[in-house]
């Protein structure tokens, strides 16, 4: 019985996943897969992580490692 969600059939193809990016990367895909999931240009999100970086007092890091091991890459 279906009970009115989304099945294998009616679910977008298209529809968006945040992951690392294998062509836009430098370390390890997560700002390019920031960029890509946002729609934001990726220099602008690697200047806003190293800003966050510089002034958060190293959060940033924190942050950017945890994604790079939670976030699955992308293909």
């Amino acid at each position: 019985m279906h009970h009115g969600g989304m099945n294998d059939e009616t679910r977008s193809p298209y529809r968006k996943r945040l992951t690392r990016s294998r062509h836009d990367k430098m370390l390890g895909g997560v700002c390019g897969g920031i960029a890509s999931y946002t729609g934001f240009d990726v220099t602008l999100i690697r200047i806003l992580m190293v800003a966050a970086a510089v002034f958060g007092l190293g959060t940033a890091v924190v942050f950017y490692l945890i994604a790079w091991v939670v976030m699955p890459q992308e293909g």
